[in-house]
Formats: C-alpha cells, sequence, structure tokens
C-alpha cells in the first residue's frame, strides 16, 4: 500500500470512531435530559403538595391563636385553676 492510501485509511477509522463517540455521547445527553425533566415534574408535584399542607398548617395554628387569645377560654383557665 502507497503512503496516501494508508493516511486515507487511517483517517477514515479515526474520523468513524470519532463519529460512533459523538453519537454515544448525543444519546447520552438526551437521556440525561429526559430523566432531568422528569425529575423536575416530580419536584413541582412535591412542591404543590408541600404548599398546600403548609397552607393547612397556617389556618390550623390561626385558629389555635384565636382560640387561646379568646377571653372566655382565659376565664375558663383561671376557673380551672382555682
Amino acid at each position: 500500500m502507497s503512503n496516501g492510501v494508508m493516511i486515507i485509511v487511517i483517517v477514515s477509522i479515526v474520523f468513524g470512531m470519532l463519529y460512533e463517540m459523538y453519537k454515544k455521547y448525543l444519546d447520552y445527553k438526551a437521556k440525561t435530559l429526559a430523566h432531568t425533566s422528569s425529575a423536575n415534574e416530580c419536584a413541582d408535584e412535591q412542591n404543590t403538595a408541600l404548599n398546600l399542607q403548609i397552607k393547612k398548617l397556617t389556618e390550623r395554628v390561626e385558629t389555635l391563636e384565636k382560640i387561646v387569645t379568646d377571653e372566655g377560654y382565659q376565664v375558663q383557665k383561671e376557673i380551672n385553676n382555682l
């Protein structure tokens, strides 16, 4: 084989390997992107659920504060202490 043919064969092999590596990289990026988007959707659902739970707990605390600061509750507490 002549030197020119050898160079063409070597360059073809190298570019073929680089092309396959690039395809694998693109597949990896696509899988990573899909995984990230599904994880974000799950996190959004959890955030919504947690925000709802915080809202309910805040309402409960406000109700308890109203009960405790009510004058009737304070009078009943003083009567029970006697």
